[in-house]
């Protein structure tokens, strides 16, 4: 069986991500610090798609968190043929406000982690001359993130290394996809210590579109037509956006 392996897969986008793979006979690996999630998660997926979950609790935001998952996973005998690097979270305040291990941790999460477990799975990909790597990134990663400046930092490393590993492994049969959503309906942003916007797309509705793009190989995904309109708004503004809509919370 073709195993998919999913981090931060308990809820919002990563959760929705396994309910599009089950449905279509993927095996599950969810990966998240939360055991007591990945219990109800691993029941209801079995439950409704009659597929093979396994489920870590492994905290992400620490280092070497990637290569235990991945030796655990061998050790298993599980084959990853998909990767999602879901597992992520964000930052409010001044930059000299958030404090510092908080601030390292997401990095490690959001950029190290991330990499590595890049490295360790697109290795064997490259062996099998198959495999599919889906990295979440962010429409924050189209610019500069004032009073959430590293994690808009850190979604523009996920981009542009996707990008890059993306023409590295093209002519080895392993494609390298990235999905930048924008507000998503999660708990995100009570993780964040921010009000989900107004605008926020639903979790199954981003997942859903990112899913059908994802297995034609497309290699970004902005969903939803705000989003994209966004894009297209100078950077200027776009930071004088975020600076307001940020700094109204004051410290992280």
């Amino acid at each position: 069986m073709k195993y998919v392996l999913i981090t931060g897969g308990t809820s919002g986008i990563g959760f929705e991500f396994a309910k599009n793979f089950a449905r279509d006979g993927y095996g599950i690996v969810i990966v998240s610090s939360n055991i007591k999630k990945l219990q109800e998660v691993k029941k209801k997926l079995e439950d409704k798609f009659k597929t093979s979950v396994f489920v870590y609790q492994q905290d992400m935001g620490k280092l070497g968190a990637a290569s235990q998952l991945y030796s655990i996973t061998k050790k298993d005998n599980l084959n990853i043929s998909i990767l999602v690097n879901n597992a992520g979270i964000g930052l409010v305040g001044p930059t000299d406000k958030i404090d510092f291990k908080r601030d390292e941790s997401m990095m490690i999460l959001n950029v190290i982690n991330l990499v590595e477990l890049c490295k360790l799975y697109i290795s064997d990909m490259y062996r099998q001359k198959y495999g599919k790597i889906l990295n979440i990134s962010s429409i924050g990663a189209f610019q500069p993130g004032p009073y959430t400046s590293t994690y808009f930092a850190s979604k523009a490393f996920v981009l542009s290394y996707s990008r890059a590993i993306r023409y590295e492994a093209k002519e080895k049969g392993v494609q390298v996809c990235t999905l930048c959503p924008g507000a998503t309906t999660t708990n995100f942003f009570t993780l964040e210590g921010t009000k989900v916007p107004k605008s926020a797309m639903t979790a199954e509705s981003v997942a859903g579109y990112a899913y059908r793009r994802f297995m034609k190989n497309k290699n970004i995904t902005v969903p939803g037509i705000t989003n994209k309109i966004k894009n297209w708004i100078p950077m200027s503004l776009k930071m004088i956006f975020v600076a307001k809509m940020k700094n109204k919370k004051g410290t992280a």
